[in-house]
């Protein structure tokens, strides 16, 4: 299960929403060993497209020394999907290389504001897709 606050809940939304109709990426970095996000990382799409996302391979490596020198590790890597349901994609899952991480999906394909978006978190192991409950905290 994920747990995470309503500030983080809210903060990774609020950047699939801003970065539509382009998919939206980032990190929710938190201390190590303890499965708890957090750091809120928003981070630019270098694909820059609808259909895809690509961190940029420059603030990658910036990220993961910060989270080194920090004692942290990525707890949920997240990613929005303009079109389609949030559900991982098979190159979302051949992107997948940290197994202690939540994955989570937001949907915009629902961008006209009408509805809530899909928030969605899973585990990728191998290959092997798991969805996992979210719960929403204070």
């Amino acid at each position: 299960m994920l747990t995470l606050s309503q500030a983080l809940h809210d903060q990774i939304v609020a950047h699939a929403r801003a970065d539509h109709p382009d998919e939206a990426c980032g990190v929710v970095a938190g201390p190590e060993g303890t499965g708890r996000p957090e750091r809120f990382v928003p981070m630019l799409n270098a694909a820059r497209s609808p259909t895809f996302y690509e961190f940029d391979s420059g603030d990658l490596l910036k990220l993961y020394r910060e989270m080194d020198d920090r004692d942290e590790e990525p707890v949920i890597i997240y990613h929005s999907h303009t079109a389609t349901e949030a559900y991982p994609s098979r190159t979302d899952i051949s992107y997948a290389n940290e197994p202690g991480a939540h994955y989570v999906l937001v949907s915009t394909a629902d961008a006209d504001g009408e509805g809530p978006f899909q928030f969605r978190s899973f585990r990728i192991v191998d290959g092997v897709i798991t969805e996992e409950d979210v719960m929403i905290g204070s």
